[in-house]
């Protein structure tokens, strides 16, 4: 609207934060969805990317914000100071993110932005928007061993104030085990993916490779991205990339949302990045109940999920 004020994206959270709360969840075609994605959900459905517009998936603290910054790299040829023009949420738009004015939806972030975009999603594969697929948009899908993306995610939850609430950690377990958590199973998510991954040509990624081993999955995404860059870049990226860097790196460790939002004194957004953290908070008891349900949820899929490294 003419006269109508333009805020910058820390801008509009700082604004909306003192009114911020723990949103609820609503089911979305059997999905756990918070209110404000549910509420939207007509106009998500209805995206259409252009074709050359770039998809990341991944269940929720699987290695989304890593793989935003090595793709915003690649594409700017490994230049540092490019790819700190903004924070990381303006830079790559989380598709289906609806927040209280004045905060701009992914959608409105995306209209304001030449293709190829860097989309985020944590959408299960049965309902990321269509034209996705009808375009032969690339889509690179990240996945995390169960047992510390439900660590990562529990933390989470806890620092995320607009999270539901995540109770105590014994309870969180079977939450995450039902797929009661905000975008459903960990389960029916990895595995929807992996078995749709070659009709749509989805390049599938396991963060336990992308740690062992970062220069070989960098360029993976390289070629999947149909880029070509010098191994000097290659390493360039590899250490603007690391746990390390990014979590000092302001545009990309998400310092940017308000501490009312974002309770960083109960955890950072990056908390540690690890492979194997989940030692530290599964007792024998629970961990033995977690693999014994997990071999049944898993059992009709040969995935060489890893959790340690």
């Amino acid at each position: 609207m003419p006269g109508e004020e333009k805020l910058s994206y820390h801008e509009a959270i700082e604004r909306a934060s003192s009114s911020m709360y723990r949103f609820p969840v609503l089911p979305v075609r059997g999905i756990p969805l918070t209110n404000h994605i549910a509420n939207n959900w007509d106009a998500i459905w209805a995206f259409r990317p252009d074709p050359s517009d770039i998809l990341i998936a991944t269940y929720p603290k699987a290695g989304t914000t890593w793989t935003q910054e090595i793709i915003d790299l690649l594409r700017h040829n490994g230049d540092a100071d490019a790819c700190k023009r903004a924070p990381t949420p303006a830079r790559s738009p989380f598709l289906e993110i609806f927040s209280p004015p004045p905060i701009p939806s992914g959608i409105d972030l995306m209209k304001d932005m030449d293709p190829p975009r860097i989309i985020k999603t944590h959408l299960p594969l049965q309902l990321v928007p269509p034209a996705f697929w009808e375009n032969k948009c690339k889509t690179i899908y990240v996945a995390r061993n169960a047992k510390d993306n439900m660590v990562s995610y529990y933390h989470f939850d806890c620092m995320n104030k607009t999270q539901p609430e995540p109770g105590p950690w014994e309870g969180y377990i079977p939450k995450f085990m039902r797929g009661e958590l905000s975008w459903g199973s960990w389960y029916d998510h990895v595995k929807g993916y992996w078995m749709e991954r070659e009709k749509r040509n989805i390049l599938y990624l396991f963060y336990e490779d992308m740690k062992e081993n970062p220069r070989r999955e960098v360029e993976r995404i390289m070629k999947y991205l149909d880029l070509s860059l010098s191994d000097e870049v290659i390493s360039r990226i590899v250490e603007l990339t690391s746990f390390e860097i990014m979590k000092e790196n302001p545009m990309a460790n998400y310092s940017c949302i308000p501490e009312l939002v974002f309770d960083k004194s109960i955890s950072p957004f990056m908390r540690k990045g690890q492979v194997g953290d989940w030692r530290n908070h599964f007792t024998p008891e629970q961990s033995k109940m977690f693999d014994e349900d997990y071999e049944k949820k898993m059992k009709d899929v040969n995935m060489p999920f890893r959790t340690l490294i």
